[in-house]
C-alpha cells in the first residue's frame, strides 16, 4: 500500500520488551511480555547506513543492512511507500541472544515501530498491519505480538497467513524470575529436535493444560503448577538444553512452576504473593554463571520514547 505520510528528520527512541512464549503447555500460541527492554534510536540521514550497538551482540551482529532492525523498519517503509535515503541507527542491547527471550522479535518489532515512529503519520502503520508484517518476517506470532502489544496474549494465524493475538488479563501479584544460563540454542535447533508426531493422548492433555493457563494466570494462581505441565515439546529439546530440563524438573518438584521459556534454554519460573511462592526461593537455585532476574510480566509493549 502507499499513502500521502513522508519522513520525519528528527530522532526517534523505542523500547522493547523481553518476551516468553510457550510458557509450557501454549507451544506456539501463548506469549508473555517481561520488564526486561532493548532500547533503539533512529533518525534519517542524508549519508549511508550507519549502525552502533552496546551491550548484548555487540560483537556478532552485523553492521549493514542485513542488520535485523535496519531490515525490518525499511519493510515497514516499504509497505507505505517511503524510502529513507540513509538511516542512523543505535542499539542499547539488554535482552541475550539466543536464550529464549525473544531478542530476535525484539529487534523485528523495534525496527516496525521505529519505523512508524519516523512517518509524519503515523497511523498509517496499525498495529495490526504491523503484526502482520512481523509475523511475516519472523514465522510465528508469539513471540511478536506481546513485543509489540503487551501483556499475556493467545496468539495464532488464520487459514488465510493473517495473524492474531488476543490480550487475557494477569492476576495481581503474579511475576517472573528467568534463569539465563550462559548457552546459546538457536531456535531453529531446538525445533529440529520436535517430533513429527505426538499421540492423541499428549495432544489432548496439553490443550487443557493450556486453557487452564489462561484460567490460572487471570484468576486462579493457585493453579498454576498444574497448568503449566507441558508434553509436546519440552522434554524433547533435553539434548540441546539438559542442564534447564534438569532445573525445571527440580523446581517443579518443589512446587514451583516453571518452564523453558520459549525454544530456551533460559527458565521461567511464576512467583510473587498470589502464586505463594517468593522470588528469593528461585532466585538463589540460579547454578553458578547464569545470571538470574526477577521480572514484572504483562507489561507495555514497544514504546516510543519522548
Amino acid at each position: 500500500m502507499t499513502t500521502r505520510t513522508a519522513l520525519r528528520r528528527d530522532e526517534v527512541r523505542v523500547r522493547v520488551p523481553a518476551t516468553s512464549a510457550n510458557l509450557g503447555p501454549g507451544f506456539d500460541t501463548l506469549g508473555l511480555a517481561l520488564s526486561l527492554h532493548d532500547e533503539l534510536s533512529v533518525r534519517v540521514t542524508d549519508g549511508p547506513l550507519s549502525v552502533e550497538v552496546e551491550g548484548e551482540g555487540a560483537q556478532e551482529v552485523p553492521r549493514d543492512g542485513s542488520h535485523l532492525v535496519v531490515s525490518s523498519l525499511r519493510a515497514a517503509l516499504d509497505l507505505v511507500g517511503v524510502e529513507a535515503p540513509g538511516l542512523a541507527l543505535r542499539c542499547r542491547n539488554v535482552l541475550p541472544h539466543g536464550r529464549g527471550l525473544g531478542s530476535s522479535s525484539a529487534a523485528i518489532v523495534g525496527g516496525l515501530v521505529l519505523a512508524r515512529g519516523l512517518l509524519t503519520d503515523p497511523s498509517a502503520l496499525t498495529d495490526a498491519a504491523l503484526l502482520d508484517l512481523a509475523n511475516r518476517i519472523e514465522g510465528h506470532p508469539d513471540n511478536v505480538a506481546p513485543a509489540l502489544l503487551g501483556g499475556f496474549l493467545v496468539c495464532g494465524t488464520d487459514d488465510d497467513g493473517t495473524a492474531y493475538a488476543v490480550p487475557s488479563p494477569v492476576a495481581d501479584g503474579i511475576s517472573a524470575v528467568v534463569l539465563v544460563p550462559p548457552d546459546v540454542v538457536a531456535t531453529t535447533a531446538a525445533r529440529g529436535l520436535l517430533p513429527s508426531a505426538v499421540p492423541h493422548a499428549d495432544a489432548a492433555r496439553n490443550a487443557g493444560r493450556a486453557a487452564l493457563l489462561v484460567t490460572a494466570l487471570a484468576h486462579r494462581p493457585d493453579q498454576l503448577l498444574r497448568a503449566t505441565e507441558d508434553r509436546l515439546h519440552q522434554q524433547h529439546r533435553g539434548p540441546a538444553m539438559p542442564r534447564t530440563l534438569a532445573l525445571v524438573d527440580s523446581l517443579r518438584a518443589d512446587g514451583v512452576p516453571a518452564v523453558v521459556s520459549g525454544a530456551g534454554p533460559t527458565l521461567l519460573a511464576f512467583v510473587g504473593e498470589a502464586v505463594g511462592m517468593d522470588p528469593r526461593a528461585v532466585l538463589d537455585r540460579a547454578p553458578a554463571g547464569w545470571s538470574a532476574h526477577h521480572v514484572e510480566v504483562a507489561g507495555p509493549g514497544a514504546t516510543v520514547l519522548d
